[in-house]
């Protein structure tokens, strides 16, 4: 399924770009492997692509001969510290979309000072994997309703996908919520693979100011640090200015920031 080799003409041994299977090219100097591009779809249905490369020259010919073959709109992550590659993106049509910060995030309450905090009256945080799962679908719809009219639910972090109409819990077991009598008011999801990772943390709209996300963030951190773990990571979106003001009133520390980039 090879399509027609392109050369660089930049050299006497030119690189030749070659996809070598469905979404996957490499670039071939002398027969060696110099680069290597391919094309994802997340589960939201955006298609996302990566290059890697030892030089610029190279970078630029993969990205030419993806772009060629691959639908618009393409997105693509960089390490906004990457100044090279976010250049060479750049080069090749891409702009800023969004930029999240990423968060380094204590789990110990002695120093999170969440040590007393409770949720308010009348609510009880239901642990993870013991969630009501037709309750845990309605909060998590209801919140992307109300996120969706009003900041828009691309400003949530950008692993935080967009699911199909009934579809929108990615895994029930993960996630922790603040509930009412008769309803869920907010729900924390918790990811432990080689790291635990923060995804979403949100509360429904007529409930904010109560101290309920605090409640469900000191229950995940309180959680974690009982398993051993002593930091967990988070991404906010810049925008987020409560959202951030929350994570570095605990001592989170901010590590990096991430860029999205659309072309």
């Amino acid at each position: 399924m090879n399509t027609k080799p392109s050369t660089s003409g930049l050299s006497d041994n030119a690189v030749v770009i070659t996809r070598v299977a469905d979404r996957q090219w490499h670039a071939l100097e002398d027969d060696l492997v110099v680069g290597r591009g391919h094309a994802l779809h997340r589960p939201d249905g955006r298609l996302f692509v990566s290059i890697d490369a030892w030089h610029d020259t190279t970078f630029d010919r993969l990205a030419e001969a993806m772009l060629a073959e691959l639908p618009s709109p393409l997105y693509t992550v960089v390490d906004e510290a990457d100044i090279e590659l976010t250049a060479g993106w750049q080069r090749a049509g891409f702009t800023v979309r969004r930029r999240e910060w990423e968060y380094a995030v204590p789990t110990d309450p002695r120093v999170t000072g969440l040590e007393a905090v409770l949720p308010p009256s009348g609510v009880t945080i239901v642990p993870a994997g013991e969630a009501d799962e037709k309750l845990l679908s309605a909060v998590d719809r209801a919140i992307r309703d109300e996120v969706e009219a009003t900041v828009g639910w691309q400003s949530m972090p950008a692993e935080v996908v967009a699911r199909p109409e009934g579809d929108t819990v990615v895994d029930p077991s993960k996630y922790a919520v603040a509930a009412a009598p008769d309803r869920y008011l907010g729900l924390i999801r918790v990811v432990t693979a080689i790291r635990p990772r923060i995804g979403l943390l949100a509360v429904r709209a007529g409930e904010h100011r109560r101290g309920i996300a605090r409640a469900l963030l000191a229950h995940a951190l309180r959680t974690l640090h009982v398993s051993g773990f002593t930091e967990a990571w988070t991404e906010v979106h810049e925008s987020n200015h409560a959202a951030s003001a929350l994570f570095e009133g605990i001592g989170a520390r901010a590590m990096s920031s991430n860029l999205e980039l659309v072309r």
